[in-house]
Protein backbone atom coordinates (compact mmCIF):
# COMPACT_ATOMS: atom_id res chain seq x y z
CA UNK A 1 0.00 0.00 0.00
CA UNK A 2 1.34 3.65 -0.67
CA UNK A 3 0.07 6.98 -1.05
CA UNK A 4 1.61 9.84 -2.22
CA UNK A 5 0.53 13.61 -0.80
CA UNK A 6 2.26 17.25 -1.28
CA UNK A 7 2.98 18.61 1.66
CA UNK A 8 3.29 22.36 2.73
CA UNK A 9 7.21 22.66 4.56
CA UNK A 10 8.85 25.85 5.13
CA UNK A 11 10.31 26.46 1.75
CA UNK A 12 7.05 25.20 0.13
CA UNK A 13 5.36 22.09 -0.99
CA UNK A 14 7.06 18.85 -1.66
CA UNK A 15 5.74 15.40 -2.45
CA UNK A 16 6.06 13.18 0.76
CA UNK A 17 5.21 8.96 0.30
CA UNK A 18 3.98 6.97 2.66
CA UNK A 19 4.40 3.30 2.77
CA UNK A 20 3.50 -0.18 3.83
CA UNK A 21 5.77 -2.94 3.44
CA UNK A 22 4.91 -5.84 2.75
CA UNK A 23 8.12 -7.77 3.69
CA UNK A 24 11.32 -5.71 4.21
CA UNK A 25 11.63 -2.44 4.20
CA UNK A 26 13.29 -1.50 0.32
CA UNK A 27 15.58 0.90 0.34
CA UNK A 28 14.53 4.24 -1.00
CA UNK A 29 17.48 5.20 -3.20
CA UNK A 30 16.19 1.88 -5.03
CA UNK A 31 12.46 3.97 -5.15
CA UNK A 32 13.96 6.92 -6.21
CA UNK A 33 15.95 4.99 -8.95
CA UNK A 34 12.60 2.93 -10.10
CA UNK A 35 10.60 5.86 -10.19
CA UNK A 36 12.55 8.46 -12.03
CA UNK A 37 13.07 6.12 -14.89
CA UNK A 38 9.62 6.78 -15.85
CA UNK A 39 8.57 10.06 -13.88
CA UNK A 40 10.49 13.99 -14.31
CA UNK A 41 12.31 14.78 -11.18
CA UNK A 42 10.11 16.75 -9.76
CA UNK A 43 7.30 14.01 -9.63
CA UNK A 44 9.53 12.10 -7.29
CA UNK A 45 9.01 12.14 -3.76
CA UNK A 46 11.44 14.01 -1.93
CA UNK A 47 10.42 12.15 1.13
CA UNK A 48 9.66 8.66 2.27
CA UNK A 49 7.60 7.49 5.17
CA UNK A 50 7.16 3.41 5.99
CA UNK A 51 4.39 3.00 8.21
CA UNK A 52 2.93 -0.05 9.62
CA UNK A 53 -0.32 0.83 8.27
CA UNK A 54 -1.95 3.62 6.65
CA UNK A 55 -4.61 5.11 9.05
CA UNK A 56 -8.38 4.85 7.89
CA UNK A 57 -11.09 6.44 9.09
CA UNK A 58 -14.49 4.64 9.91
CA UNK A 59 -15.77 4.71 6.73
CA UNK A 60 -12.92 3.05 5.39
CA UNK A 61 -11.02 6.11 3.65
CA UNK A 62 -7.16 7.21 3.83
CA UNK A 63 -7.32 9.57 7.08
CA UNK A 64 -5.31 12.09 5.75
CA UNK A 65 -5.25 13.77 9.18
CA UNK A 66 -3.74 11.08 11.04
CA UNK A 67 -0.91 10.20 8.86
CA UNK A 68 2.77 11.38 10.49
CA UNK A 69 4.19 14.92 9.20
CA UNK A 70 7.38 14.40 7.40
CA UNK A 71 10.99 15.48 9.25
CA UNK A 72 12.94 17.36 6.52
CA UNK A 73 16.01 16.09 8.86
CA UNK A 74 14.91 12.42 7.18
CA UNK A 75 15.58 13.51 4.23
CA UNK A 76 19.85 14.46 4.83
CA UNK A 77 22.07 11.29 4.65
CA UNK A 78 24.63 10.89 7.10
CA UNK A 79 26.19 14.09 7.75
CA UNK A 80 29.72 14.91 6.07
CA UNK A 81 30.56 18.13 7.36
CA UNK A 82 32.15 20.74 4.57
CA UNK A 83 35.93 21.06 5.41
CA UNK A 84 36.94 23.93 2.72
CA UNK A 85 35.97 27.60 3.17
CA UNK A 86 33.96 27.54 0.34
CA UNK A 87 32.27 24.31 0.59
CA UNK A 88 30.86 26.14 3.93
CA UNK A 89 30.12 29.16 2.11
CA UNK A 90 27.56 26.95 -0.11
CA UNK A 91 26.34 24.66 2.61
CA UNK A 92 25.16 27.85 4.16
CA UNK A 93 23.93 29.44 1.52
CA UNK A 94 21.50 26.39 1.20
CA UNK A 95 21.00 26.04 4.89
CA UNK A 96 19.59 29.28 4.84
CA UNK A 97 17.45 29.01 1.50
CA UNK A 98 16.08 25.89 2.38
CA UNK A 99 15.78 26.49 6.17
CA UNK A 100 17.38 23.57 7.56
CA UNK A 101 19.76 23.12 10.44
CA UNK A 102 22.96 21.77 8.85
CA UNK A 103 24.15 20.50 5.12
CA UNK A 104 26.55 17.86 4.73
CA UNK A 105 28.15 17.35 1.68
CA UNK A 106 26.67 14.41 0.58
CA UNK A 107 23.00 15.97 0.65
CA UNK A 108 21.03 16.60 -2.32
CA UNK A 109 19.08 20.08 -2.67
CA UNK A 110 15.86 18.58 -3.83
CA UNK A 111 15.87 15.69 -1.19
CA UNK A 112 15.98 18.71 1.05
CA UNK A 113 12.72 19.82 -0.06
CA UNK A 114 14.79 22.43 -3.15
CA UNK A 115 12.79 23.01 -6.55
CA UNK A 116 13.38 25.49 -8.64
CA UNK A 117 12.35 29.03 -7.76
CA UNK A 118 14.60 28.29 -4.37
CA UNK A 119 17.10 26.63 -6.91
CA UNK A 120 17.31 30.26 -8.72
CA UNK A 121 17.57 31.71 -5.10
CA UNK A 122 20.76 29.89 -4.42
CA UNK A 123 22.14 30.81 -8.07
CA UNK A 124 21.66 34.39 -7.27
CA UNK A 125 23.73 34.10 -3.89
CA UNK A 126 26.46 31.82 -4.88
CA UNK A 127 26.61 34.95 -7.80
CA UNK A 128 26.76 37.81 -5.36
CA UNK A 129 28.58 35.90 -2.55
CA UNK A 130 31.13 33.77 -4.28
CA UNK A 131 30.89 35.71 -7.85
CA UNK A 132 30.32 32.64 -9.70
CA UNK A 133 27.84 32.13 -12.69
CA UNK A 134 26.28 28.67 -12.20
CA UNK A 135 23.39 27.84 -15.02
CA UNK A 136 20.10 26.29 -13.23
CA UNK A 137 20.69 23.21 -15.49
CA UNK A 138 23.89 22.84 -13.88
CA UNK A 139 22.16 23.31 -10.68
CA UNK A 140 19.68 19.99 -11.53
CA UNK A 141 22.39 17.90 -12.92
CA UNK A 142 24.90 18.05 -10.28
CA UNK A 143 22.52 18.72 -7.18
CA UNK A 144 24.36 17.08 -3.83
CA UNK A 145 26.43 19.87 -2.09
CA UNK A 146 29.67 17.91 -2.92
CA UNK A 147 28.95 17.84 -7.06
CA UNK A 148 28.47 21.99 -6.93
CA UNK A 149 31.04 22.78 -4.97
CA UNK A 150 33.36 21.02 -7.68
CA UNK A 151 30.94 23.12 -9.98
CA UNK A 152 32.00 26.03 -8.53
CA UNK A 153 35.83 25.34 -8.28
CA UNK A 154 36.06 24.57 -11.65
CA UNK A 155 34.15 27.80 -13.05
CA UNK A 156 36.10 30.11 -10.55
CA UNK A 157 39.34 27.79 -11.26
CA UNK A 158 38.80 29.18 -15.03
CA UNK A 159 37.63 32.56 -14.34
CA UNK A 160 41.31 33.11 -12.31
CA UNK A 161 42.95 31.40 -15.07
CA UNK A 162 41.46 34.07 -17.59
CA UNK A 163 42.04 36.89 -15.09
CA UNK A 164 45.72 35.93 -14.90
CA UNK A 165 46.36 35.99 -18.73
CA UNK A 166 44.69 39.40 -19.09
CA UNK A 167 46.69 40.46 -16.47
CA UNK A 168 49.60 39.84 -18.18
CA UNK A 169 48.47 41.27 -21.23
CA UNK A 170 48.12 44.37 -19.78
CA UNK A 171 51.41 44.27 -17.95
CA UNK A 172 53.09 44.24 -21.89
CA UNK A 173 51.11 46.43 -23.61
CA UNK A 174 51.94 48.86 -20.49
CA UNK A 175 55.88 48.29 -21.54
CA UNK A 176 55.30 49.52 -25.09
CA UNK A 177 56.65 53.05 -26.40
CA UNK A 178 53.94 55.05 -28.01
CA UNK A 179 55.43 54.42 -30.88
CA UNK A 180 54.63 50.80 -31.03
CA UNK A 181 51.02 51.39 -29.88
CA UNK A 182 50.46 53.61 -32.46
CA UNK A 183 52.13 50.82 -34.93
CA UNK A 184 49.77 48.26 -33.62
CA UNK A 185 46.89 50.25 -34.22
CA UNK A 186 47.34 50.98 -37.44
Amino acid sequence: EAVVLAKENGTGTQLVAYLVADQDQPAVADLKALLAQDLPAFMVPAQWLFLDQLPLTPNGKLDRKALPQPDSTQAQTAHVAPVTERERQLAAIWADVLKVEKVGMSDDFFDLGGHSLLAVQVLARIRDQLQCEIALRELFEKSTLADLCEVVEQKQGQAGSAQDELTKSLEALKRLSAEEIDNLIA
